[in-house]
């Protein structure tokens, strides 16, 4: 398993614990844990939980995650996963250099809006070089540009009852019996605050590429790639995940992975 990847959970000192996410999401040793319904799963599921409670006791809310100099910068970010979304929608919006794009925020908000892409250009912006580490065991450095979620929700005022943030995205993953099954994901309200988490549009001083996600990719800094989302077009603030996919709070995690990918 990648050791910078467990040596990052170290601060919890619980690495045997913290490494079952990795256990479950990628490592061919493990796939007998594929069985949602296995008690080796429903044990590392527990040791999990566990994982993300004393994460959020022990580092405080804003600690960052390591960033690091332009030097350090050795190669392109590598693409991974889905890497061009061939929906009707989205070829016409990368046909128009996505001139028609909207981030629409909503759910359980008190002013559902949406924002074009230059508007999010021309918003407040963070730039941070940070590494992207991935359950398949690599990991890459790169220069991240574009606006802090925190500023949306701000302008869209959270509902008290709202707990997390579903991301629903351009990318199908798999059909469906009612046609394509889209990639999402979530996060709690503590990393969508996180000074860290931004909604990237810039990909090492360049336009994002569509390899990497164009228009808009999620970065959620203290987390695993797949927590990561690329193509989104729309931020929904709810409750609860039982509306969406298997109820488990993402496209890989209604597979088997676990909702927490913390590191």
């Amino acid at each position: 398993m990648n050791k910078i990847i467990l040596d990052r959970r170290r601060l919890l000192g619980l690495g045997a614990v913290g490494a079952s996410s990795l256990m479950l999401a990628g490592c061919d040793m493990f796939d007998g844990l594929g069985d949602r319904d296995s008690e080796a799963r429903a044990l590392l599921q527990k040791a999990n939980d566990l994982t993300y409670r004393a994460q959020r006791l022990l580092i405080r809310d804003g600690a960052l995650a390591p960033e690091y100099s332009e030097s350090e910068i050795r190669q392109g970010q590598r693409p991974n996963g889905s890497t061009d979304p061939q929906s009707a929608e989205y070829l016409a919006l990368k046909a128009s250099h996505f001139s028609a794009y909207r981030l629409t925020i909503t759910g359980l908000v008190e002013k559902p809006t949406s924002y074009s892409l230059a508007e999010l250009r021309n918003m407040p912006s963070r730039t941070q070089i940070t590494r992207h580490d991935c359950v398949e065991g690599w990991s890459c450095i790169a220069k991240w540009t574009g606006t802090p979620l925190s500023r949306i929700l701000d302008e869209a005022k959270l509902k008290p009852s709202a707990r997390y943030l579903v991301f629903h995205c351009f990318d199908a993953m798999d059909e469906g019996p009612s046609g394509p099954i889209r990639y999402y994901e979530s996060c709690d309200l503590v990393d969508a605050r996180h000074p860290q988490t931004i909604l990237a549009y810039g990909l090492n001083s360049q336009p994002l590429p569509v390899a990497n996600g164009a228009p808009i990719r999620v970065r959620v800094e203290r987390a695993l790639g797949y927590k990561q989302p690329k193509y989104v077009h729309a931020i929904e603030a709810v409750d609860s995940f039982s509306r969406f996919g298997r109820g488990k709070g993402g496209y890989w995690e209604d597979n088997g992975y676990d909702w927490y990918g913390g590191i």
